[in-house]
């Protein structure tokens, strides 16, 4: 991996896993000059990785290495980011 790489786990459930087409992937995003990478950045990535996810990660959960977290969390390289949308049920 280059200098300046990094690489995340990305975990999809439930309908992100099927518009995605993976359970889970690893991506390598480069690191910007502040050293860190919001998951809102981490975000945006996915979307334009996969087009069918365009517009539909705002009201996903995120976890990341296990944590529920916010769009600003700092990423640093080696976490495993869930993704998981929203449940509705009756």
């Amino acid at each position: 991996m280059p200098p300046g790489d990094f690489d995340v786990e990305v975990l999809y459930f439930a309908a992100l896993r099927d518009l995605s087409g993976v359970s889970g992937e690893r991506v390598t995003l480069e690191t910007p000059a502040e050293g860190a990478l919001s998951v809102a950045a981490l975000l945006s990535a996915l979307e334009a990785r996969h087009e069918r996810l365009r517009g539909r990660l705002q009201a996903v959960r995120v976890a990341v290495n296990e944590e529920f977290t916010e769009l600003s969390t700092e990423l640093r390289g080696g976490e495993v980011v869930a993704l998981i949308p929203p449940v509705s049920g009756g």
